[in-house]
């Protein structure tokens, strides 16, 4: 279980014992977590660290314009990227 500072649970996964576990995705989605918390974006699948991310929906185009100075690329109107901030 991933929380946030809030103490909201943001990651839940659940292997079997026999399972393996994959190490890196967890740090991914610590990753992807604190992107989404400090940043107001989301990551897509696979995301990994330096690749572009999505910009929140809840964030309009007005508001992502000045949140994103290096600028935001529409590909629909409900998909779009932006570089991943620092």
């Amino acid at each position: 279980v991933l929380t946030d500072i809030d103490r909201r649970v943001r990651v839940c996964t659940r292997h079997p014992a026999t399972c393996g576990r994959n190490f890196y995705e967890l740090l991914r989605a610590i990753d992807a977590v604190q992107l989404a918390f400090f940043h107001q974006v989301a990551t897509p699948a696979n995301w990994t660290e330096g690749q572009d991310v999505l910009v929140a929906a809840h964030v309009s185009d007005r508001a992502a314009r000045a949140i994103f100075p290096k600028g935001v690329v529409h590909a629909r109107a409900w998909y779009r990227t932006t570089p991943q901030p620092p």
